[in-house]
Order: structure tokens, then sequence, then C-alpha cells
């Protein structure tokens, strides 16, 4: 199969029909083999009904329904699990994004060798306070932080080599970061292409300021994750032992310095009575503590199972 078309929606059943259609009709015209997988995120209007009609007129259609709304990085992992294609396009359900872009995110992918290509909608039609000044600077940021040179990280429009699909995990709020997380596991052919973005048609927007504030803080668990993830005793460890160490020195040159003051029958002032030494044992503290997290962390990396438990209700 040559293309999966991964759709993750909730509360889209005004665009639905009309996606299908346009999907459909680029991949005729272009004679493409393709499946479409819609996972409906626990839609509380008339998605899945709408699903269930389509899959009545197009037989690549395939429906996915979680039981409740787990986020679109849920959706987005259950659909990665699901594509078959060669090529996995990612694209969301309010129409913004053309399908007619599809053709060359494919032979970028299969003919010039990219792992990955991201949509960058240079010219965006979303309102300029709240969605495109953001978009600037949290792009900035996250070029910056990660190295990866992309204009627009969040765009949803992205197309995938199958077997970057399969090998990265999508989590929480991660859908942002997939190529970061491509990335750190080891497809470094990363390109980019504009595309067309368009005004939503029907619906309203599904986020809200907060995902400015968990946009950064999934960035540094990104970050982290990727580079100890797999061993947090060398974070933890490296930082709980040099705290200690500190801790520990000035302690020893409180109590050095009393003694010799002592034994040249100087001035001294007690050791108890200086808050340096208080600094120190709290600082020594703290770094057992931070010592003692990296053994938890290391037990847990070791043991954890796959954090990936959706609940489907239905699937067609």
């Amino acid at each position: 199969m040559d293309i999966s078309v991964v759709v993750p929606l909730y509360n889209e059943d005004e665009s639905l029909p009309e996606l299908m259609e346009w999907i459909a009709r680029v991949m005729d015209a272009n004679g493409f083999t393709y499946e479409v997988i819609m996972v409906d995120d626990g839609s509380t209007d008339s998605s899945w009904s709408v699903i269930e009609k389509l899959k009545q007129k197009y037989s690549s259609l395939r429906g996915i329904k979680f039981r409740r709304n787990y986020g679109k990085s849920a959706a987005l992992q259950v659909g990665f699990t699901a594509a078959k294609g060669d090529v996995v396009v990612t694209m969301d359900a309010d129409l913004q994004d053309s399908p007619d872009e599809i053709p060359e995110l494919y032979r970028m992918v299969m003919t010039d060798g990219f792992d990955l290509v991201s949509g960058w909608k240079r010219k965006r039609y979303d309102p300029l306070l709240t969605k495109r000044i953001p978009s600037k600077l949290y792009n900035a940021t996250v070029r910056m932080v990660s190295g990866i040179k992309l204009h627009d990280m969040n765009c949803g429009l992205k197309a995938y080599r199958n077997t970057v699909v399969k090998s990265v995990e999508v989590y929480g709020e991660m859908h942002r970061y997939i190529p970061v997380l491509a990335k750190q596991a080891g497809f470094k052919r990363i390109g980019e292409k504009v595309v067309q973005h368009q005004e939503r048609k029907y619906g309203t927007s599904k986020f809200g300021w907060t995902r400015f504030i968990n946009g950064f803080l999934d960035l540094m668990s990104v970050i982290f994750v990727s580079r100890f993830g797999k061993k947090p005793m060398h974070f933890f460890g490296t930082l709980g032992t040099l705290m200690f160490l500190a801790g520990g020195a000035i302690a020893v040159w409180l109590v050095g310095s009393k003694l010799w003051a002592q034994f040249h029958q100087l001035k001294y002032r007690p050791v108890t009575d200086q808050p340096l030494f208080y600094i120190a044992l709290v600082v020594a503290v703290i770094g057992v503590q931070l010592f003692t997290a990296g053994f938890i962390g290391e037990l847990v990396a070791r043991s954890s199972s796959d954090r990936n438990v959706y609940l489907i209700e239905k699937e067609i």
C-alpha cells in the first residue's frame, strides 16, 4: 500500500464528508493505493455516525473510536500503530490542511529520501494575537533547543516513512514534537514543504491558551526523556553526587577551620553558630535525595510497561 492518511478528530462531523471526498479524489487522480484512518477521539457530536456512513461509500476508510477523549497524541499513536502504507500522512479534520499536498509529500519521502516532511503554513489565516505570534515564538524556541530547523513544528500536515511512525512513541501532548522524537530515534533526514493553509470552514478551534504552557513543559520533557529517559541515574546521580560533595566539603572546611583555630589558640566561632553550616547540610541532604531519585528512576525505567493503553470502543 502506498499511503496511509491518519486523521485525528474531535467533534468535526460537518467537515468529514467533504474531507473524505477530497482525499479520495486526490488519491484516485494520482493512482495511489491508500487507506484513510479516522480516529475519533471521544467526540460528543455525531462524528462517529458520519464515519459509519462514509464507510459504506468508501472501502478505503477505516474508523477507530475512543471511549473518551484522550487527546491528539493518543489518536495519532493509535493511527500510527494501525497504518500499513509505505508513507503515513497526518492531517487535521477541519479542512485547514489541503489533501492536494499529499502527492508532493509522498514524492519527497519516496523519491527525495526524506524520513519525515513537515508542512509549513507560511501564509496563515489564524488570528494574529492568539495563534500566529505565539506560534512564531514557540517555533523559534523549539528550533533553538532541538536544533531542527523547521518553521512550523506544530503543523498537522506531515508525511512520514512508515518505519518512522513505528519507531516513535507519542503520548501526553507530544504530537507537537514528533520531528524531535524522530530525530532522537535516528531519523535525521527531516524536510519541510510550504503548504496551503485554509480558513476554518466549520466549527471552532479545540485548543486554548493552555497549549502554550503545556507546549513548553512538554518540550522540557522531550529533551529530558530523550537524554536521560533510559538512564535517569546519569542525571540525578551526577547532580546528587556533586551536591553531596559540595555540602560535605563545606562542612569539612568549617570543622577544619575550627580545629585549626583551636590548635593555634585563636578566636573561633562555633560551627553550629554559622549559617553556612546549615546551608551545607541542606545541600548534602538534597544531594542524597537526588541520588536516591536516580536509583528509583532506574528501577522504573527498567520495569516500566507500555504506557499506550487506550480504550477503543469500536473499530470498522
